[in-house]
C-alpha cells in the first residue's frame, strides 16, 4: 500500500475515534466539540495531527475557543508537543506526545534468529504468570492482558518470559501490545514476539500500529519496518471555567473550529463502541513496559507527558 493509501486508512480510524462527522482538513488544525470522544480521557482535550493537518476534540465549545486561539499562527506540529504546552495558562495536564507509527505488508522487515517464537490463546496462565513478574505500571502500560490475538511467547526453560499480540481496533487497525520479563531485556525476545505479532496481523490483513515515546521504542518499530505518520497528545484544561455556562454545548452536538470559521451544528453523538469492538483510546493498550534498552519501553508510558501515565486505548 502506498503512503498515501496508509495515511488515508489512518485518518479514517482517528476520525471514527471523535464520534462525529470530520475529517481531516486540507491543513492545520481542525477542532470539533465531542462529548465523548476518544481521543482522550472524559473532559480533557485530544489532538492528533497526521501528515499536513490534524484533527482534535474539546469537550465544550469554550475549550474548543481555547485550542483554536492556541493553535492559530503556530507550526503544525507544535500542537502535538509536550513542550508546546508547558506553562500555558489553563492547561493542567499535558499527557503525551505519543508518535503514531504502522507499516504495510511490503515494508515490513520481521526479526531474524532472535528466539524461538510460540503462540498461546490470551489469557493463557503462562500469561498470566508472566504479568504476575512485573511491575503493576509495565503491565498496564503494555495492555497485553487486553489483546484479541493469539499471544506469541518466548520461553525461558518452562516460563514466559516475552509475549505479544495486538487487539482489533475499528478499521482493521491492529493495535501491537508487548511485554518483557525485567530481567530478560536487550535480548532480542521482544523483536522476535513483536515480529511475529505484526506478521499475524499483516496476515489477517490488519494494518498495525505502534505507539510509543521514547527513542529506543522508535527504534525496534521502525527495524521492523514501521513509518511513523504522526503523533497524539491530550490536555487537560480549565480556560472555559470563567466562560458562562452559554458557552457549553449540550451534549450530542458539536462545532467545527477550522479556517478561521465556527459553525455550530446539532446532532447526537454516537454512543461508545462496546469493548469487543473498539477499546477506549485513553486507557490501556500502548505498544509499550516491554524493553528500553531494546527498543521497547521502560517505566516511562509510551504515552506519558510532564510526568504522568497515561496509556491509549480506543
Amino acid at each position: 500500500m502506498a503512503r498515501s493509501g496508509v495515511l488515508n486508512h489512518v485518518q479514517d480510524l482517528w476520525v471514527s475515534l471523535t464520534g462525529v462527522a470530520t475529517s481531516f482538513p486540507s491543513d492545520g488544525v481542525r477542532v470539533v466539540v465531542v462529548a465523548e470522544s476518544r481521543l482522550c480521557p472524559p473532559a480533557w482535550a485530544g489532538i492528533v495531527v497526521l501528515g499536513s493537518s490534524g484533527i482534535a476534540t474539546a469537550p465544550d465549545v469554550a475549550t474548543a475557543r481555547f485550542l483554536r486561539g492556541s493553535l492559530t499562527g503556530r507550526p503544525l506540529r507544535s500542537a502535538v508537543e509536550a513542550e508546546r504546552w508547558s506553562g500555558e495558562r489553563g492547561v493542567v495536564d499535558a499527557l503525551g506526545p505519543a508518535s503514531l507509527a504502522y507499516l504495510d505488508e511490503q515494508e515490513f522487515r520481521p526479526a531474524k534468529g532472535a528466539a524461538d517464537v510460540a503462540q498461546l490463546p490470551p489469557g493463557h496462565p503462562d500469561l498470566i504468570r508472566l504479568v504476575a513478574d512485573v511491575s503493576e505500571d509495565d503491565a498496564a502500560e503494555s495492555g497485553i492482558d487486553e489483546i484479541t490475538s493469539p499471544v506469541f511467547v518466548v520461553r525461558n526453560r518452562a516460563r514466559v518470559v516475552a509475549a505479544a499480540g495486538y487487539r482489533q481496533w475499528p478499521r482493521s487497525v491492529a493495535h501491537l501490545c508487548v511485554l518483557t520479563s525485567s530481567h530478560l531485556r536487550g535480548r532480542g525476545l521482544g523483536s522476535a514476539v513483536a515480529s511475529a505479532a505484526v506478521a499475524e496481523a499483516l496476515q489477517n490483513q490488519l494494518l498495525p500500529q505502534w505507539r510509543a515515546r521514547p527513542e529506543p521504542s522508535r527504534r525496534l518499530a521502525r527495524r521492523l519496518g514501521f513509518r511513523e505518520f504522526g503523533d497524539q497528545v491530550s490536555l487537560r484544561i480549565t480556560a472555559h471555567q470563567g466562560d458562562s455556562n452559554g458557552d457549553r454545548q449540550p451534549a450530542g452536538t458539536w462545532a467545527a473550529v477550522d479556517g478561521g470559521q465556527r459553525t455550530v451544528a446539532r446532532g447526537r453523538t454516537r454512543g461508545r463502541t462496546p469493548p469487543d469492538e473498539a477499546p477506549r483510546t485513553y486507557n490501556r493498550g500502548v505498544p509499550a513496559a516491554s524493553d528500553c534498552r531494546e527498543g521497547l519501553l521502560g517505566d516511562e508510558d509510551a504515552y506519558a507527558g510532564q510526568g504522568l501515565r497515561h496509556s491509549l486505548d480506543p
